[in-house]
């Protein structure tokens, strides 16, 4: 196994027995609803032998300020703590899964992982939907995790600060992109933040246009996708936002599943942005 992007539920089912993979569930239900839903889910049935990391407990840190978005990063020793708690090693193939596209909170399990520069982290393409429908196993008790240790820090180069931002906003569109669905971003409608719209030159990317029937796209067709709103860019030049810094890194997964590697995270992203009233706000398509 050396599984770094996707991978599907029959490669995923093959390898189990394998003492190197570990297996985590990071389902979880936002926009308002209950956020224990996710958790309570996996205590019901999750695929065998998987773990829980709570999208705001274990992936967030909620006692930064708003300036740092909805869904600010958590300390890297908080997040080790995390893997050790799950048994994930620095040689553990990892593979992340939640309800199904990926988006909450698979793909930012994977992207934390990869900050601190682990390499085989997978997210399960089609989630726990494909797993149960393809009639695979699952288990109705917890885990019992085997030892996990980890050391190491965040590779915060890969993360693009909201400073950085402010200074690009006179750059050429196809430098920013927001995963936020069309509406939010041309500013129509803002269930969860203060202030609706979208940074100024930012140009939409919903993370849905990654999908098909509730699996990632072909490579080949992402990367078109990508390519042509990027306007040329190398993809390193490239910044990926949403609401708060979860699903961009959707985005984020697109691209590397398609080849195109080195874009980063603004991790405050909209909700950071707008935390300050100084900053402008942009509307419409």
């Amino acid at each position: 196994m050396n599984w770094t992007t996707l991978v599907s539920a029959e490669d995923l089912a093959a390898a189990y027995g394998d003492p190197s993979l570990v297996v985590v569930d990071c389902r979880h239900v936002l926009a308002g609803a209950d956020p224990g839903a996710g958790e309570r889910a996996w205590q019901v049935s999750h695929l065998p032998g998987a773990g829980h990391a709570h999208l705001d407990r274990d992936l967030s840190d909620h006692c930064k300020p708003a300036s740092l978005g909805r869904h600010p990063l958590p300390e890297a020793a908080d997040f080790r703590a995390v893997l050790v708690r799950l048994g994930i090693t620095p040689a553990s193939q990892v593979v992340a899964y939640d309800a199904g596209d990926g988006a909450m909170a698979a793909a930012r399990f994977w992207w934390l992982l990869r900050l601190l520069g682990h390499r085989r982290v997978a997210v399960l393409d089609g989630g726990f939907a494909r797993w149960t429908a393809l009639g695979l196993p699952l288990e109705t008790v917890p885990p019992t995790p085997k030892a996990g240790a980890y050391e190491g820090d965040f590779d915060m180069a890969q993360v693009a600060g909201t400073d950085e931002v402010r200074t690009r906003l006179h750059d050429a569109p196809g430098w920013l992109l927001d995963a936020r669905a069309p509406e939010r971003f041309r500013g129509e409608i803002e269930p969860l933040d203060p202030v609706a719209g979208h940074v100024p030159g930012a140009r939409n990317r919903p993370y849905t246009d990654n999908l098909a029937d509730g699996r990632f796209r072909a490579p080949g067709a992402l990367r078109a996708d990508f390519e042509r709103l990027m306007g040329g860019r190398d993809p390193r030049e490239v910044v990926l936002g949403c609401g708060s810094g979860v699903t961009a890194c959707h985005n984020l997964l697109a691209m590397e599943h398609a080849g195109l590697a080195g874009a980063r995270i603004h991790a405050a992203s909209w909700s950071g942005w707008v935390s300050d009233a100084s900053r402008p706000v942009a509307t419409g398509a």
